[in-house]
C-alpha cells in the first residue's frame, strides 16, 4: 500500500509543479481519503506570505503576545532550544517517531517497534533513501514517498499538507506508529513532521520546534526553515479570522436573543 510523488526530471531547480499535475504521481484505490490533497490550494496564501520580510518578526492578532519570528531568529532557536544527542530515531509525539536512513533500512527493527506508516521524504536513488513500497512487502506497513532534495532552494512546502494529513490520518487508529524519515533524520523529515504539529495539532512554529527539538537534534536548511515560517504566517492569519468570525456569530446570536425577549414582553 503505497502513495509515491516524485519529481521530473527536467524541472528546473527551486521550482516545482503542484502534485496533481506531476507526472509519475500514483493513486492506488486503497489509499486512504484525501491523502494527498491538491497541493495548489494554500499555494496563494503561502507565496504571500513567503514574499514578506524574511527577517523581520510579523505579528497577526493585535490581542495576543505571540509574533512569527524571523528566519534568523528561527535558525537561531533550532541551535540553541534543546539538549537532545543525535541517535538514530526518537519519538517526537506520541507514537511519531523521526529517523535516518538506517532505521528506515533496518525491517526487523521496524517490525519489533511496531511501525505501521512510513513516510519516506528522501525518495529516489540518488543520495536518498531508496526503498519504496516494495522494500517493504509482507510488513504491513502503509508507505508514503516524496522525492525530497535538502536544498534551500527546494519547495518542500507544497508537500506540507499532503504529508501532515497522511500523518493525521494514521494517528486516528490507536495502534498506529510512523517513522517520518530522509537520510540524516534533521532536515527534510524534521520540516514534514513541524508542519504537521503546526497544522493538525495547532502548534506556532516556536512551540513545535522546541517540542521536537527536546527530543531529537533537528536543523533544517534555511529554506525550509523560511518555508515553516511562511506557514506559521499563514496559519494565523487563518485562525485569526476565524476567531473573528466565531466572535461576530457569538455576537449577533445575543443581540438575536434579545430581540426575541423584546418581542415577547411586548
Amino acid at each position: 500500500m503505497s502513495t509515491r510523488v516524485t519529481k521530473p526530471s527536467n524541472q528546473s531547480a527551486g521550482v516545482t509543479k503542484p502534485a496533481n499535475q506531476r507526472t509519475g504521481v500514483t493513486k492506488p484505490a486503497n489509499q486512504i481519503a484525501g491523502v494527498p490533497k491538491p497541493a495548489n490550494q494554500n499555494a496563494g496564501k503561502m507565496k504571500t506570505a513567503i514574499q514578506k520580510n524574511a527577517y523581520a518578526p510579523v505579528k497577526i492578532d493585535p490581542d495576543s503576545d505571540y509574533m512569527t519570528p524571523g528566519a534568523f531568529e528561527l535558525e537561531q532557536l533550532f541551535r540553541t532550544v534543546g539538549g537532545a544527542e543525535y541517535t538514530h530515531v526518537n519519538e517526537v509525539w506520541p507514537r511519531v517517531f523521526i529517523g535516518d536512513e538506517k532505521t528506515a533500512l533496518e525491517r526487523p527493527q521496524l517490525e519489533a517497534m511496531g511501525m505501521t506508516h512510513i513516510l519516506n521524504v528522501a525518495e529516489g536513488k540518488w543520495n536518498n533513501v531508496a526503498t519504496g513500497a516494495r522494500f517493504y512487502r509482507g510488513m504491513n506497513v502503509r508507505y508514503y514517498g516524496i522525492e525530497a532534495e535538502d536544498m534551500p532552494t527546494f519547495n518542500l512546502a507544497e508537500f506540507f499538507y499532503p504529508a501532515a494529513d497522511f500523518m493525521h490520518q494514521a494517528l486516528n487508529h490507536p495502534e498506529s506508529r510512523l517513522l517520518v524519515h530522509c537520510v540524516m533524520g534533521r532536515s527534510r523529515s524534521a520540516t514534514l513532521v513541524l508542519a504537521y504539529l503546526m497544522i493538525h495539532e495547532r502548534l506556532s512554529v516556536v512551540d513545535a520546534i522546541t517540542h521536537v527539538r527536546h527530543r531529537r537534534c533537528v536543523l533544517p536548511n534555511r529554506g525550509f526553515i523560511k518555508q515553516l515560517r511562511a506557514l506559521d504566517i499563514t496559519l494565523q492569519q487563518e485562525r485569526h479570522s476565524q476567531r473573528i468570525r466565531a466572535t461576530d456569530t457569538q455576537q449577533k446570536s445575543v443581540r438575536d436573543r434579545g430581540r426575541e425577549r423584546g418581542r415577547r414582553m411586548i
